[in-house]
Order: structure tokens, then C-alpha cells, then sequence
């Protein structure tokens, strides 16, 4: 499961069982952590996640600021909850690639905004399937 947390929602997305294509899930609004992860880990035993991962917003020099900051400890918190293995992954310009794939879809701003955080977990999850296929 793909995982994009952002400070007013979280973005999800699942691949296939082959683990070759990432899809969007759903977006879950953000409101306290407890009933986030809750969501989130529902999701994950409804699915038969075998592992998250999640998106790690870095800088675009690969520095780390409070964004960083904030997803490693809602990871730490997650991973007292739960034995799904999580990693991070690397998710520099992942919401302004799938924003711009809308744009050039002509895709209106309110549905842009309903759907760029769980495309945008799927991005990362492609990303991480494709890494997964060269190892």
C-alpha cells in the first residue's frame, strides 16, 4: 500500500497482487492520529496489505525539514500498532507530476483536488513496485 501524508489528508493506493501496477485507494482526511492509522490499518487488513510505503517528503536539495519530520514520527507511532513492515520512499515532485497529468487531462480544480493525494500515493507506490522489479 502506497501511502502520501500530507497535513490535511493522506493519500493511499494498492498494487496488484504481482506487484507491477499501483492504483488509487481513497484519501482519508487527517483528524487525530489514532483515528488515522485506525483508517488506515482498517484499510490495510481489508486489502491484505503486505507492507506501506510511505512517502517521505524531502527538499528538493535531499535535506530533511519539518514535513520529514512529521511522516517519520506518525511511521514511529504507526509501527507500535501494527507489524506491517513500512519503508519510505522518496517523494519529490510526486504532487506536482500528478497535478500536471490532470492539468493536461483538462481535469477540473474541484475533482484535481479530490483525487491528487491518492494518485499521488500511487505514484510513489509505482515508483517503489518499479525499483522492486530491477533488484
Amino acid at each position: 500500500m502506497g501511502v502520501d501524508l500530507g497535513s490535511k489528508t493522506i493519500g493511499l493506493a494498492l498494487s496488484d497482487l504481482s506487484l507491477t501496477v499501483a492504483t488509487p485507494l481513497e484519501t482519508i482526511r487527517r483528524a487525530k492520529f489514532t483515528a488515522d492509522a485506525k483508517r488506515l490499518l482498517d484499510l490495510a487488513a481489508e486489502h491484505g496489505v503486505g507492507g506501506l510505503i510511505v512517502g517521505l517528503p524531502l527538499n528538493m536539495d535531499g535535506s530533511e525539514g519539518p514535513a520529514v519530520q512529521s511522516a517519520r514520527a506518525f511511521v514511529r507511532n504507526l509501527e507500535k500498532l501494527s507489524p506491517i513492515p513500512l519503508a519510505f520512499w522518496d517523494e519529490r515532485l510526486s504532487t506536482a507530476a500528478v497535478t500536471r497529468t490532470l492539468l493536461e487531462a483538462d481535469t477540473s480544480r474541484a475533482r484535481r483536488a479530490e483525487v491528487v493525494d491518492k494518485m499521488a500515493s500511487a505514484y510513489i507506490l509505482q515508483g517503489a513496485l518499479e525499483r522492486l522489479r530491477t533488484l
